[in-house]
């Protein structure tokens, strides 16, 4: 604890800026995992399988009761919409569908691009404290007094060296959290995307074979 308080005090109030940076960071990192893993995330591979089950066996309500047991989850209540048209005509379920998954993406894009910026603007933050420390050593050494120098130079670069340090270690969680999420992200709208066009098939071959 010394020690980080030691490299606040020499980082100055660089320190403090890219720390409200990490607290923004960590925030949103927290709320984009429990969301994105707890929230909107399904078993798409199980839960499509029980879903495929109850249409061909034209059991459409249990179908939807099922995607209401799961009702945060995005594959979930792109598939409800999708079942409560299930006896309209395909054109009425391909939009429903439409509709839910345009109405559920941005929920789960939200603030995860915004985790690449805070790394970004903490890394700059650093720089710019590098650049601060290492002008303010230059200066002092054209200003101080020769038994001065030395303390004054040490101060600068441990502002820049802090600065820069503290930049890296909030930047760097920051943007392998990002990738993580992205890739999650879109792991959850790529299986939007497949099991809604299988169920429209599944639904419209459901009504031809019905009406055959």
């Amino acid at each position: 604890m010394d020690a980080i308080a030691k490299a606040m005090s020499e980082g100055g109030i660089w320190m403090y800026i890219i720390l409200s940076a990490s607290i923004l960071g960590i925030g949103i990192m927290i709320e984009r995992f429990v969301m994105l893993f707890f929230k909107y995330n399904i078993n798409a591979n199980a839960f499509m399988a029980q879903i495929q089950k109850l249409v061909m066996a034209n059991s459409i309500d249990k179908a939807i009761k099922l995607c209401n047991a799961a009702p945060s989850a995005a594959l979930a209540r792109v598939i409800k919409a999708g079942l409560t048209r299930a006896n309209k005509g395909g054109d009425e379920i391909q939009n429903a569908v439409e509709e839910a998954t345009l109405e559920v993406i941005p929920f789960i894009q939200k603030r995860t691009n915004a985790l690449a910026t805070v790394a970004n603007i903490a890394t700059l933050l650093g720089l710019l404290g590098t650049i601060i420390g290492m002008i303010g050593a230059f200066s002092d050494l054209a200003t101080v007094a020769p038994d001065k120098r030395q303390e004054a130079l040490g101060r600068n670069i441990s502002l820049a060296m802090n600065t820069t340090a503290f930049g890296l270690i909030v930047a760097i969680p920051c943007m392998a959290a990002h990738a993580v999420l992205t890739g999650l992200t879109k792991k959850i709208i790529d299986e939007i995307d497949l099991y809604s066009v299988k169920l429209e098939n599944l639904l419209i071959s459901r009504q031809g074979s019905s009406q055959g």
